[in-house]
């Protein structure tokens, strides 16, 4: 019987730039550059330029160095997230206590949400905010159990303080894209409820001082499921 084995499928050929079927592009390219191309593009220009074909003239490259690199756009914005979630983390943690450590590390989520805006849009988008801040998370985690926070309190500990921050995160975004007469302080100040005191009226039609209030909210969350020194620690 004749004997004709079935050939191994075998991957496509890594694309070379540098050939003459790519005159003038560039060669030896990777995936970290390629994301962090990526992230730059998304800060500059806003999440809807992150294209493969402009991200390819970016790095003067073929769309399919790309899409051997790190895959299909889906994939590069998972990879993008991540690895711009792994850089917040690098940020030191600083504290005299583990309770002071844990707000050091919520506030860390809060201004890199507010300063990489972008790129916190594009993660909510891609339903991969969760692996924007995971690393943070982690740290947040292990000071909670440093401070002697464990188990479902560590738990749900982690969950009231990220749940805070991600609420302030949203407003502040929401601010940014809904027009001004319809902005919860224009709102309300075109009502008139003769049962609600004039003063508190007058204030509802004004803004918030939005850092200052998230500062404050932050620590009294903090303080409810933190304890301050061990020896108040209820889970040990």
């Amino acid at each position: 019987m004749e004997h004709n084995p079935k050939a191994p499928e075998m991957p496509p050929p890594e694309p070379t730039d540098g050939d003459s079927r790519h005159p003038g592009r560039r060669a030896g390219i990777g995936a970290t550059e390629i994301l962090d191309r990526a992230i730059t593009l998304v800060e500059t220009d806003g999440a809807d330029a992150l294209t493969m074909r402009r991200l390819a003239n970016e790095l003067d490259v073929a769309t399919t160095t790309i899409y051997w690199h790190v895959g299909n756009r889906s994939e590069l914005i998972t990879a993008l997230v991540r690895r711009h979630g792994a850089r917040l983390a690098e940020a030191p943690v600083e504290g005299a206590t583990a309770r002071d450590r844990v707000l050091a590390v919520a506030r860390l989520i809060w201004e890199s949400a507010i300063t990489h805006r972008e790129i916190s849009r594009l993660a909510s988008a891609h339903g991969a905010a969760s692996l924007h801040a995971q690393h943070l998370e982690l740290a947040m985690a292990r000071e909670l159990q440093e401070s002697g926070v464990v188990g479902e309190a560590a738990r749900d500990a982690l969950r009231a303080i990220t749940a805070c921050v991600g609420g302030f995160i949203v407003i502040t975004m929401l601010d940014d894209l809904v027009p001004a007469d319809h902005r919860r302080t224009s709102v309300l100040a075109d009502l008139d409820d003769p049962d609600l005191d004039p003063v508190t009226r007058e204030a509802l039609a004004t803004s918030s001082d939005l850092p200052s209030l998230f500062e404050s909210t932050l620590r009294t969350v903090i303080d409810s499921v933190v304890p301050a020194d061990l020896t108040a620690n209820a889970y040990l």
